[in-house]
């Protein structure tokens, strides 16, 4: 089994990790990649949650479509809070653009599918 530092344990999280100063460029490509992902989350798990008959309204009809609107409506709600708390490192800049690199296509490619 492996102990956390000391060094660790005692820093303060406000202050600034040594190094971690991310370029414009990363910042910039990171927060775009992030956005479009988390909007592609957003657009599909809006129509995925939509009811099944025409209107809105007629959710109340059956229990499973208000169920799936009211959790797709929460999820939703979680995914616009996330679309604006912004990474605070360049560690999480940098994980964004790989993973945004890879799942932004994936995301447009399934919103095309759910469309």
């Amino acid at each position: 089994m492996t102990l956390m530092p000391v060094e660790w344990a005692r820093r303060d999280p406000d202050t600034a990790v040594p190094g971690s100063d991310a370029s414009r460029g990363l910042l910039i490509a990171s927060v775009v990649l992030r956005a479009l992902f988390i909007a592609c989350l957003l657009v599909i798990t809006l129509r995925v949650s939509m009811p099944q008959n025409e209107t809105v309204w007629t959710a109340y009809d059956t229990p499973g479509d208000l169920v799936r609107m009211a959790l797709g409506l929460t999820v939703c709600a979680w995914l616009v809070v996330q679309l604006f708390r912004a990474p605070n490192d360049a560690q999480h800049h940098r994980t964004w653009v790989y993973l945004g690199l890879a799942a932004v296509p994936f995301t447009i490619i399934c919103l095309i599918a759910v469309w």
